[in-house]
């Protein structure tokens, strides 16, 4: 076994929940952050789904890369297993990131599954603002957690028009 790196896109940027040795900004290709995923669990329930973030194909995202050492691989890999897998909304790959130093490493990522349930695909904004509004699940209101994510943006100097206008809309609400 060998230490690895884990790429964070939404709350693995502000609350990765496990130990790292070493964490710094990323870039992935080919995969855009995208509040694409209807949230049955930690933001939201079947009867009244929330909205999280999940890496849709297409374009780049900023994130954060977090690498681990091998002694914490399995306790790693089964805790993000547990957190990020609840209903198998997401799968599992390890893609190229390129570390704001410049190095290139494989990392632990979690893609949105298009075939999946929850998969909401691209929700006008408008549509997005409202389902957020409403929703609370086991980890929350999803309103704190598009402003949390929007923050950590934010302090990391990562633009996301996106996030960005949708956290503008509920900072008018509170």
């Amino acid at each position: 076994m060998s230490d690895f790196w884990v790429f964070g896109y939404g709350s693995l940027m502000w609350n990765p929940g496990f130990d790292h040795t070493r964490s710094q900004q990323a870039l992935l290709r080919g995969a855009h952050r995208s509040l694409c995923v209807y949230s049955w669990v930690h933001r939201g329930t079947e009867e009244r789904p929330g909205l999280v973030f999940g890496l849709d194909r297409g374009g780049a995202c900023r994130g954060m890369a977090y690498k681990v050492s091998a002694s914490d691989r399995d306790q790693t890999i089964e805790y993000l297993r547990a957190r990020e897998q609840v209903t198998m909304v997401y799968l599992e790959a390890w893609r190229k990131v390129t570390l704001q130093d410049g190095e290139t490493v494989n990392a632990l990522t979690y893609m949105v599954d298009r075939r999946h349930p929850q998969y909401a695909g691209a929700l006008p904004l408008d549509e997005q603002l409202g389902i957020v509004l409403e929703a609370v699940g086991k980890s929350g209101r999803n309103p704190e957690y598009v402003l949390n994510t929007a923050s950590h943006l934010g302090e990391l100097g990562i633009r996301d028009h996106n996030v960005a206008w949708l956290a503008s809309r509920l900072d008018e609400t509170r």
